[in-house]
Parts: structure tokens; sequence; C-alpha cells
């Protein structure tokens, strides 16, 4: 276990009960272009719907795994928590997918593909022995990672009004708020399991690295998918002046974000409880329509 004073006395100071919350969200009037007039912002956001299932599952299944490893009782009940919260987002995501394969975005095919890519880049490959736990010690590295730029587009979600004012479907707005909230919420659960299973800055550093390189690749490719799928016959201007647009109004996060973001994750005594407030997210919580339904 990593002996890592600071990190753990951050861990304690952020003391906070993770736990799922019972959602639910009603997709059945939810339109294709539910940002209205942003066919490629909409898209943008579809991508959580495309592959944050499959790599929240396997986020799961790695801190299950990583569970008997973890002799801090706080510790075990914030990642107990943490499964079942990623959970909940995999299976609301889905719902979503669902419902716009049902009116005409042809996306299982690309779900498919990455599940199995999911699978074969980041499952358990039966290993055994020293190999399984340093290669458990990797992928908590590379979720830590991870974790970090979806609480920092958590944050994004709850303090930007854009997406309100320009009229964003409401259930898809909660939905994507909600999420962000409970990223935000849990954003140090990965992290100290790391510290506590390894801790090593060497392994955190290129494993942040890889996880900041791969999640924006993913999202430039799953986006380009998307937009050609599109059954739309009109879609507006041609797509890199509408990124463009979309994010100088704030209507999508900045692409840079995967790049500037660096720095603080690379600092050796950075921990996410150093990223914003968390009373933006609990208070969105507590007033979320799906949490309240």
């Amino acid at each position: 276990m990593a002996e890592d004073s600071a990190t753990r006395r951050s861990y304690q100071d952020e003391a906070h009960a993770i736990q799922a919350r019972d959602v639910h969200f009603d997709f059945s009037s939810v339109p294709m272009h539910y940002i209205p007039g942003e066919v490629l912002a909409t898209h943008v956001v579809n991508v959580m719907h495309l592959v944050l299932p499959e790599g929240e599952r396997a986020m799961a299944a790695c801190l299950a795994e990583a569970l008997p490893l973890i002799d801090d009782e706080r510790l075990r009940e914030e990642v107990a928590g943490f499964i079942g919260q990623e959970s909940m987002h995999a299976s609301s995501h889905e719902g979503a997918r669902k419902h716009l394969q049902e009116i005409g975005l042809d996306v299982d095919s690309y779900v498919a593909k990455v599940a199995w890519l999911t699978d074969r880049v980041l499952g358990d490959h039966g290993l055994s022995g020293r190999a399984r736990r340093e290669w458990l010690k990797e992928r908590l590295g590379l979720f830590a990672g991870m974790e970090h730029f979806t609480a920092v587009i958590g944050e994004w979600l709850l303090e930007t009004d854009a997406l309100q004012r320009i009229g964003m479907d409401p259930t898809m707005l909660d939905l994507v708020r909600w999420h962000g909230a409970e990223e935000v919420e849990h954003r140090s659960v990965v992290f100290d399991a790391y510290m506590h299973v390894d801790g090593g800055y060497g392994r955190r550093a290129r494993t942040g690295l890889l996880a900041g390189s791969a999640l924006l690749t993913l999202f430039m490719i799953s986006t380009a998918y998307l937009y050609r799928r599109d059954p739309a016959p009109d879609k507006g201007r041609f797509w890199a002046a509408q990124f463009v647009s979309a994010t100088r109004r704030h209507v999508i996060p900045n692409a840079t974000t995967f790049i500037t973001e660096m720095p603080r994750y690379l600092k050796r005594n950075f921990h996410p409880s150093q990223l914003g407030s968390m009373d933006n997210a609990l208070r969105y919580l507590a007033h979320s329509p799906a949490a309240r339904a």
C-alpha cells in the first residue's frame, strides 16, 4: 500500500458517502437532434451514450477486482458506492442509445466494436499471480486518469448555462448533468484506490497521459462516426464550422481540455479534491428531476 499521507489526508478531508441513486429517464419524446440547431454538438454529447457505458462497466469490474486489496474500510465503502453509480450510469446511457437507434441513428454496430475493443484492451486477460496484480495496477492508473477528465467535464456541464439557454431537450440535459454531478461527487475514488494499491508516481503519470490521449482520440473518432451516420438530409454548416462555433459559445467543452488539464494531474502532490467545489454537484443531485422521479 502506498504511504502517501498527503493523499490520505486529502481523501479524509473530502469524506463523502458515495451511493447509487435510483434514477428514471423517459426518452420517448427526445428528438434526434436534442440540442436544437446543433447537429455536431448533439453527437459530441451522444458519445457519452456509446463509449462511456462500456468503459464504465470495465471500470466497475476493475474496482471490484481491487476490493480485496483495500483494507481501509472507508475507502472500501466508497469503492462499493462507486461501482453502484457506474453501473447506473451505464444502464441509463444504454437507454438513451436504444432510443436513438429506434428513431433512426444506427449505432449498434459501432457499440459492438467499442465493447470488443474495451474488453481486449481493458479486460483482465485471464492473468494470474504477479502479472494479474501488475495489470490491475495499470488499469487502476488508466481509470484514475480517465476519471480526472470526466470530473472536469462534469464540472463544466454543471457550470455552463448555454445548453439550457439554447433549449436542449430537458431529459437529455438532466441525464448529462446528473451524470456529470456524480462524476464530480466520486472524483477521488479511483485515484485513492490506485494510491492504496500502488501509489507510484511514474505509473500514475504515464497512465494519465495515455488516458487523456485515448479519450480525446475516442471522442473524435466517435463524433465523426455519429455525424456521418446521422440520417438527416441537411446537417447544416460544414462540421468544422459547427465545432468551432459550438466551442466558442460553450455548447460543448473545449477539446483542448484534454491537454490543458494534464499539467495539473501530473503534479506530484495532486489530489482530485483540489478540483472545484463539490457544492454544485450535490445541489444538482438533490434536485435532479430523474433522481426525484
